[in-house]
C-alpha cells in the first residue's frame, strides 16, 4: 500500500456515512521519561519507544483533505515535530454535522486518551502515512 492508502480509506469511509463527519487529529511526539533505563534510552535514540505526548490537535471536514502529504505539510507549519498522528471520525445527526462543542469535546477526549495510552478506536499513522501499532 502506498502512504496515502490508509488515509484514503478513512476519507472514503467518512464520505460514505449517512451523516456529515468531522475528522479529528491529535499529533503526538514522544519523550523519554526521566527514570528510563539504559535499554529504553537506546531504543528511544533509535527512534522507538518513549512516552506519547500530545502536541497539537485539529479538526477537518473530510472534503478539506485529499492527500496525507498535504496534512503533514500543514502540520509542519502549525505544530512541533511529531511522530504519530491519531485520527478519529465524529459523526453528526441527520443532515447536521457535529457541533463545535461536540468537536471540542471529542478532541479533548482524544488528547486525554493519548496521554494515558488508551489508543483503541483511533487510526495511528507516522509522518509517512504508515500505520503505527503499539505493543
Amino acid at each position: 500500500m502506498n502512504s496515502n492508502s490508509h488515509f484514503h480509506q478513512l476519507l472514503q469511509a467518512a464520505a460514505a456515512q449517512p451523516s456529515p463527519q468531522r475528522l479529528l487529529f491529535v499529533f503526538a511526539g514522544a519523550e523519554l521519561p526521566d527514570d528510563a533505563t539504559a535499554a529504553q534510552r537506546a531504543r528511544f535514540e533509535a527512534g522507538e519507544g518513549g512516552a506519547l505526548q500530545p502536541l497539537a490537535c485539529v479538526d477537518k471536514h473530510p472534503e478539506e483533505l485529499s492527500q496525507f502529504e498535504a496534512l503533514v505539510e500543514e502540520s509542519r507549519a502549525t505544530c512541533p515535530p511529531w511522530r504519530v498522528v491519531f485520527i478519529a471520525a465524529l459523526g453528526g445527526t441527520g443532515n447536521q454535522g457535529p457541533s463545535d462543542g461536540q468537536v471540542d469535546a471529542g478532541l479533548g477526549s482524544m488528547v486525554e486518551s493519548v496521554r494515558v495510552g488508551r489508543l483503541q478506536g483511533m487510526l495511528a499513522l507516522d509522518p509517512h502515512g504508515n500505520p503505527v501499532s503499539f505493543e
